[in-house]
């Protein structure tokens, strides 16, 4: 299966499928969330790592990320606004088709008009210096989930996973079959089935 149509099999899935499906310990901080509503993201990462109030490694991973690629982007949490309409406008121009940050971003009208997917802890107008870059396009952690680049990262209105390159095609042959079995399920609930019932929950009755 090729990026595009892995990307797009991912997207429809959800995250919410994608990690019950995975079997991995891959979600990140729910606090990590869209910046605009209906913002999503399948994509190959590439790992940026910034130092506090810092933007440096964001803009030399624009030099080198390859195309298709979404920046994940990590501060150790320090809100500031390391993202903005410059940058956004910088991104698209060379193929860049999100970012992910647990920092802060800004300019927030302007990412959701322009359709530009974000997803990060907070919100800033605190601007950033331009010193240090602590690592670009190198394996790192990212709220506790190991990364490196080539690995997958979904990211909707649920939240955001990452996924291993090795397990992706796994992940979503097992999302399909997890998906196929729900809507099964739900068309019997419409039929007037019980989840009691359909998940062989009966015996919970006599507990209750």
């Amino acid at each position: 299966m090729n990026t595009e149509l892995m990307s797009e099999r991912a997207l429809s899935l959800g995250t919410s499928t994608l990690y019950e499906a995975s079997g991995l310990a891959c979600a990140v901080d729910p606090a990590i969330r869209p910046v605009w509503q209906g913002a999503a993201i399948a994509a190959l990462v590439y790992p940026v790592q910034c130092a506090p109030g810092d933007n440096l490694a964001i803009h030399l991973a624009l030099e080198r990320a390859p195309k298709g690629s979404v920046l994940l982007v990590a501060t150790g949490g320090y809100l500031a606004g390391y993202w903005g309409e410059l940058l956004t406008v910088a991104a698209e121009a060379v193929g860049i088709v999100g970012l992910v940050t647990d920092g802060g971003v800004r300019d927030i009208a302007a990412l959701q008009r322009r359709r530009f997917p974000v997803f990060s802890r907070g919100i800033s107008v605190c601007g950033t210096v331009k010193a240090t870059a602590p690592s670009v396009g190198k394996p790192m952690r990212f709220s506790g989930v190991p990364v490196q680049q080539g690995d997958w990262l979904v990211a909707d209105d649920d939240g955001v996973v990452i996924l291993p390159a090795a397990d992706i095609s796994r992940v979503i042959v097992a999302g399909d079959a997890r998906a196929a079995k729900e809507a099964a399920m739900m068309e019997q609930l419409a039929k007037g089935a019980t989840t009691v019932e359909l998940m062989g929950l009966q015996a919970s009755r006599e507990r209750a």
